[in-house]
C-alpha cells in the first residue's frame, strides 16, 4: 500500500516502525532533522514541508496514494492536511486528535475522514483496561469484548501457583489459552508441558471472567474500582472521564490551582483535590493508600516517577504511568511503577487499521511492537481451513469465534471456513497470514 504519514514526531516514528518493512511510506514533515534521522532507519521516502500546503502533497505523491494518516501534535494542521488529501486524491484519510474534543463531531458525521483517532481517549481506554485485569501489563479487548488479550509479567514472589510448573498442573482457567512465553527475549509457543520461570512473560487470551481469574492467579488482585489519579490536564481529564463512565470512582490531584478549579467543574462525579503528589503528609491524610491504584497522568516523567515511587511507599499496589518520553519506560519499571502506557503506541495502533487486509477486523500492538494479534476470518479457500490450529506457522491462534460463539481452542481444534481467529503473531509474519488465511 503506498501511505502517507504526516508528522515525523512520537506517533508518526511509531506509525513508520509499524508500516515501513511492508508498505510504500512517504514522510512528510517541517522539521529536516527528524526526516533525516526516520529515513536513516527505515525504508521510506520524505518530504520536507507542511502537510497543509498542497504543493506539499503533491511533491510527497498524494495523488497517488492509498492511504494519508495526519499525526502531527496540532489537531487542526491534521484536520487541514486530511481535508486536501480528500481534494487531491481518493486515498483513505486517517486523522490524530490530540484531545477528546473533535470525537462527537466525527462519530456525528461531521467531519469528512475516514477515522478519527484521539490520543487522549485511547490512553484513557488502555489505562482502563488495565484496571479491568490487575495484574497484567497489557489488556485488550478483542471480539466485541469476549476476548480478552493479556500480557503479565510472571514474578515468583507474586505467581506462585504458576512458576516453576508445567502448564497443565498451574489451575489456569478453562475458557482461556496461553499462546506464547516470551523468554530472553525469545517467543516460545508452549505446550501444556511447558515451565513457566520467574521473568517471563506471558500472553494469553481469555473470556472475560477468566481473565479475571488470570488476574488473581497472577496478582491476588480483583477488579480495580477506586482510582488515585495524578494530573488533571487534557491526558488526566480524559481519563478521569473515561474511568467514571464505567463505574470508577476517581480522586483526582491536582497542584495547580486554575487546572483543579477547572476540573472539579468539568468532573462533577470526581473527587478532585488542589494537592501535590509528592506531599507525604497530603497522602497520608487522604489515605491514598487505600486506593485500589494509582494513575500518573502528569506530563512530567519525572515528577510521576518520584510520585508514583512514593504512592507505593504509602501503600497503593497497583500504580499506572503514562508516559511522555517512551524510552522512560525502563526506568519506571526498574524503580518498581506496575504499567506503563505509552500514547504514541495507543494511538498508531489504532491509526494502522486501514493497512490490514479489509478481513481483519481489529489489531493490536503489544510487547513494545514486537507482537500484533489480529482478528481475521478464514477464507473458503484457505489452505488451512480444516487443519489443526497449531498449524499455522508463526502464529497462535488465541481464539476462535464460529457461528456467533466465542471458544478457546487446543491444538487440535480445527480452523474451519468463516471462523473468526484470533491470533499472535510477529509484524513482519502479518501479510503471510493473511495471505494464508
Amino acid at each position: 500500500m503506498r501511505v502517507i504519514v504526516v508528522g515525523a514526531g512520537q506517533v508518526g516514528h511509531t506509525v513508520v516502525k509499524s508500516l515501513a518493512e511492508v508498505h510504500e511510506c512517504t514522510v512528510i514533515d517541517i522539521d529536516e532533522a527528524r526526516l533525516e534521522a526516520l529515513s536513516h532507519t527505515y525504508d521510506v521516502r520524505i518530504t520536507h514541508g507542511s502537510g497543509t500546503r498542497r504543493e506539499t502533497l503533491l511533491e510527497a505523491g498524494v495523488a497517488d496514494a492509498e492511504l494519508v494518516l495526519a499525526c502531527t501534535s496540532r489537531d487542526e494542521v491534521n484536520l487541514v492536511t486530511a481535508m486536501l488529501a480528500r481534494r487531491l486524491s481518493s486515498a483513505r484519510t486517517v486523522v490524530r486528535a490530540t484531545g477528546m474534543d473533535y470525537l462527537a463531531a466525527w462519530r456525528a458525521g461531521d467531519l469528512d475522514v475516514d477515522l478519527l483517532v484521539s490520543t487522549a481517549f485511547e490512553t484513557a481506554s488502555a489505562v482502563e483496561r488495565v484496571l479491568h485485569v490487575p495484574g497484567a501489563r497489557h489488556v485488550d479487548f478483542f471480539a466485541g469484548g469476549e476476548v480478552v488479550v493479556l500480557g503479565v509479567d510472571v514474578r515468583e514472589a507474586k505467581s506462585p501457583r504458576l512458576t516453576d510448573c508445567p502448564l497443565s498442573d498451574a489451575g489456569l482457567p478453562a475458557a482461556s489459552r496461553v499462546v506464547a512465553v516470551v523468554r530472553d527475549g525469545n517467543w516460545v509457543r508452549p505446550t501444556a508441558h511447558e515451565v513457566v520461570r520467574p521473568g517471563d512473560w506471558v500472553i494469553a487470551m481469555a473470556s472475560p471472567e477468566a481473565a479475571r481469574t488470570w488476574s488473581r492467579l497472577v496478582t491476588g488482585a480483583h477488579p480495580v474500582d477506586d482510582v488515585a489519579l495524578f494530573g488533571a490536564g487534557r491526558m488526566g481529564t480524559a481519563i478521569a472521564r473515561v474511568l467514571l463512565d464505567r463505574g470508577i470512582s476517581v480522586r483526582l490531584i491536582e497542584p495547580d490551582a486554575a487546572r483543579a478549579r477547572a476540573a472539579a467543574g468539568a468532573l462533577d462525579r470526581a473527587r478532585v483535590f488542589h494537592a501535590s503528589g509528592l506531599d507525604p503528609a497530603f497522602l497520608r491524610h487522604e489515605r491514598i493508600g487505600t486506593a485500589g491504584a494509582a494513575v500518573f497522568a502528569g506530563g512530567d516523567d519525572s515528577r510521576n516517577l518520584h510520585a508514583a515511587v512514593l504512592a507505593k511507599v504509602h501503600g497503593v499496589e497497583l500504580t499506572l504511568a503514562v508516559l511522555d518520553d517512551p524510552a522512560a519506560a525502563e526506568v519506571f519499571e526498574a524503580a518498581g511503577v506496575d504499567v506503563t502506557i505509552d500514547p504514541g503506541d495507543e494511538t498508531a495502533e489504532k491509526m494502522t487499521r486501514f493497512t490490514f487486509d479489509e478481513r481483519t477486523r481489529q489489531v493490536a500492538m503489544l510487547g513494545d511492537d514486537r507482537f500484533e494479534v489480529i482478528d481475521i476470518t478464514v477464507r473458503p479457500d484457505s489452505r488451512f481451513a480444516h487443519a489443526p490450529v497449531d498449524a499455522l506457522p508463526g502464529a497462535g491462534v488465541g481464539a476462535i469465534v464460529r457461528d456467533g460463539a466465542v471458544f478457546f481452542p487446543d491444538g487440535k481444534d480445527e480452523l474451519r471456513p468463516g471462523d473468526r481467529a484470533v491470533v499472535l503473531t510477529e509484524p513482519e509474519r502479518v501479510p503471510e497470514i493473511e495471505h494464508d488465511l
